[in-house]
């Protein structure tokens, strides 16, 4: 049995860094839980600020990550408990994005719709605000293909 937790931004950090399948930990934090079975930890979300300028408009928050071991509606259990917890604290919607290939399945479990489909990106840089599009190792921080934004009032 899981039982809903709440999360430090290290524990949250360190769990996305040692077992999400694509990404890596994110920059931002407002705030997150967990599911503990015992006193493992077995699953993280992260909310933060949305990483889009046109998004961020100060009611809005971003689920940054999700990362789970495979339990059973984890994804789905994190993501109602941070919209909840968002509409708590004043929070009109929710936004987050998956991957193209990724079936959504439990975001609309948890009340999310698909908001728009975006082009895969071919840079994090723009003329105003350049950036690296790869790590000190080489490695990509693109993903190899378009994502999905999903959106829930909350």
């Amino acid at each position: 049995m899981t039982d809903l937790a709440p999360v430090t931004l290290t524990e949250a950090r360190r769990f996305v860094a040692e077992h999400h399948r694509h990404n890596r930990a994110p920059q931002g934090w407002l705030f997150g839980v967990g599911l503990r079975e015992g006193d493992s930890l077995v699953s993280v979300a992260i909310a933060g600020r949305p990483v889009s300028r046109n998004l961020d408009d100060g009611r809005t928050v971003e689920i940054t990550r999700v990362c789970t071991l495979g339990q059973r509606n984890a994804n789905s259990r994190l993501y109602g408990a941070l919209c909840r917890a968002a509409a708590a604290l004043g929070y009109s919607r929710a936004v987050t994005y998956t991957l193209l290939s990724e079936s959504g399945s439990s975001l609309r479990a948890a009340g999310f719709q698909q908001a728009e489909q975006l082009s895969q990106r071919t840079s994090w840089a723009n003329p105003s605000r350049p950036r690296q599009d790869r790590t000190i190792w080489g490695e990509r921080t693109l993903p190899d293909e378009p994502r999905v934004r999903w959106e829930r009032v909350l």
